[in-house]
């Protein structure tokens, strides 16, 4: 799929998806889709619902504002909300900044990696973290202080 990056073999983030990537997704055996897109959010896919659902995965929609406005309290949400959809899923806002930022928060926090092993791991999959110092700082913090309470 393009506009796709493969966070682990649970996860996978995309900007927003098209009806063939759907497709595709549900051929590759994902069982989830979660939209982090608000409906105010211009060409907003109306029907994405029907149309996932229709390919016989599950779709779950949690809005999440732009990166530099996260915030504990929603950040916490999303995370807990990945925790319990069916994975593989697919994750997926605008561009794919809020989605794969989410991921990597829940990655970093389940496996007790530090705030510098997830800007690794995002780097290595495509995502330049210094172009939102505001969310990279965000970032460090929410893995700081969340990372300890679910490291092994």
């Amino acid at each position: 799929m393009e506009n796709v990056k493969k966070i682990n073999d649970e996860l996978t983030v995309a900007g927003q998806i098209t009806p063939e990537q759907l497709q595709q997704a549900s051929q590759e055996g994902f069982k989830s889709v979660l939209n982090l897109r608000s409906q105010s959010e211009e060409t907003f896919w109306s029907d994405e619902q029907q149309q996932v659902e229709s390919l016989g995965l599950q779709y779950f929609h949690l809005p999440v504002v732009k990166v530099e406005e996260f915030t504990e309290e929603l950040t916490t949400e999303v995370l807990k909300k990945i925790d319990e959809i069916p994975k593989p899923s697919l994750i997926h806002c605008a561009a794919a900044m809020r989605a794969g930022a989410m991921s990597l928060m829940y990655v970093a926090t389940r496996q007790g990696m530090s705030p510098e092993q997830a800007f690794e791991q995002a780097e290595r999959i495509g995502f330049d973290c210094s172009a939102h110092p505001q969310a990279k700082e965000f970032f460090k913090n929410y893995v700081e202080k969340h990372s300890q309470m679910n490291a092994r």
